[in-house]
């Protein structure tokens, strides 16, 4: 466990430092919500993965009120997630997130009330850009490269290389294929 926090602790200094050009040193990747409410929630699911529900929202409820960033337990992350500024997201608790995401402040990756399955949030591809203020609501899946801007709201499946916006979410474009790492 040390090390697997020690791999994620330098992955994410590594992510916080490529994505934004105001940082100036090392050590202000840990000031980073982002950052913090990752390693909160690598805490926390390791509880919820374990069965120990309380302990785990616990953790997941001081990092909300820390960060003002929501991170369920449940959720799984992939690699390299950056949420600049952060404040005001959400990440719903059977929400899957791919590599290389980039979000920013007031994004929703939510349930919209009316699934009747376990799986009750979106699946978020590799490589994908979310506006600030955007909503990704429901069991949909976001394929990979896809950008949605913001204030978007999102309510169906939207295939890879595509950029999304307006209310609700529209395709506006074919992304071209490219090594898209935002």
């Amino acid at each position: 466990m040390v090390m697997f926090m020690i791999k994620f602790i330098k992955s994410q200094i590594n992510t916080i430092k490529k994505r934004d050009p105001a940082i100036k040193s090392t050590l202000e990747a840990f000031l980073y919500p982002s950052f913090r409410a990752q390693f909160y929630h690598k805490i926390s699911s390791f509880f919820y993965r374990h069965k120990m529900y309380f302990i785990s929202r616990l953790i997941s409820e001081f990092a909300k009120r820390r960060t003002g960033i929501e991170i369920h337990p449940g959720a799984v992350i992939g690699k390299n997630l950056f949420i600049d500024h952060g404040t005001g997201v959400v990440i719903g608790q059977t929400a899957v997130i791919g590599n290389n995401v980039v979000m920013y402040h007031g994004v929703t990756l939510g349930g919209t009330g009316n699934e009747k399955t376990k799986k009750r949030h979106p699946t978020i591809g590799n490589n994908v850009f979310i506006g600030s203020g955007a909503k990704v609501l429901g069991n949909i899946t976001i394929g990979n490269n896809v950008k949605i801007g913001a204030n978007a709201v999102v309510l169906k499946d939207v295939e890879e290389n595509r950029t999304v916006v307006g209310i609700p979410g529209y395709v506006v474009k074919k992304n071209v294929k490219e090594d898209n790492n935002l």
